[in-house]
């Protein structure tokens, strides 16, 4: 794959991203978190570095509890996909 270049623009900021996922993509993330550091700077009116720093936490916090619930999920699924008594030892020879 080939990298791709794009600029992005985040708290009024320009950056220029270089990575192998497509334009919109990269654009999309640059979105997400301009939004939610555009939430935390108006609830805040903390300083944009305090703030940046909170937006990664924050970011951080919603990726784990996903990944949590889709590793609880999936445990759910293969209950649900296991038939009964597949998971029982079944009888032992002497």
């Amino acid at each position: 794959m080939e990298k791709k270049k794009t600029t992005v623009t985040i708290c009024g900021r320009d950056y220029t991203m270089v990575g192998l996922e497509s334009e919109e993509h990269m654009k999309r993330v640059a979105a997400y978190v301009d939004r939610k550091m555009e939430e935390l700077l108006f609830a805040t009116r903390l300083p944009q570095p305090m703030v940046a720093v909170l937006t990664a936490m924050n970011i951080a916090d919603d990726l784990i509890k996903a990944q949590d619930e889709n590793t609880r999920l999936r445990k759910e699924l293969l209950k649900l996909n296991t038939p009964p008594g597949a998971d029982e030892a079944g009888p032992t020879e002497a």
